[in-house]
């Protein structure tokens, strides 16, 4: 079980995840299948929270995700999604939007909130909290080498896969 001293937070540009292994975590994917930390180890992994199912911001970013995956498996990754997403609700964005990867439902914040990917933000000029998106890069021993905050959704697969090059050199 990972285990990190202080608990994980990310509350700016130097991330206390990098370095660190993912933390322990067990969640249910679209199937229902279980989810380990342990099913991230042996190949990079693209693990990217975002707020919610079918709506258009993470719609454009999971086809963006869909349209580039063979370039990220040809990098030797793997992608999953993570939100507070049902697995019913799962089924039928992957369904809707033909999406060829997991997506990971974490209704009680179990790996979001370690994650830093879970609070206070702006929506629509008003302070909420919620699912902050972001994107982290898990190496194949399973440690965080890469986060991104606040992700804005135009380019950022792409700057991922350059990422995952430079980091694979």
């Amino acid at each position: 079980m990972a285990r990190v001293d202080p608990p994980l937070r990310y509350p700016g540009p130097m991330s206390p995840l990098l370095g660190h292994p993912i933390p322990a975590f067990s969640l249910q994917d679209d199937q229902g299948a279980m989810v380990t930390a342990k099913d991230f180890q042996g190949r990079w992994t693209v693990l990217y929270a975002y707020p919610k199912d079918s709506t258009p911001g993470c719609t454009t970013e999971a086809c963006d995700f869909r349209d580039n995956l063979a370039r990220v498996q040809s990098l030797g990754a793997q992608v999953y999604g993570i939100s507070r997403d049902s697995l019913k609700s799962h089924v039928n964005f992957i369904t809707k939007q033909s999406l060829p990867f997991r997506l990971l439902s974490d209704p009680d914040l179990a790996l979001l909130k370690p994650l830093g990917a879970f609070g206070k933000k702006m929506m629509y000029g008003k302070e909420m909290e919620g699912i902050i998106r972001s994107t982290f890069l898990i190496d194949p021993k399973g440690v965080i080498r890469h986060v991104w905050p606040k992700v804005s959704v135009k380019g950022h697969v792409q700057g991922v896969l350059d990422t995952l090059a430079k980091l694979k050199g």
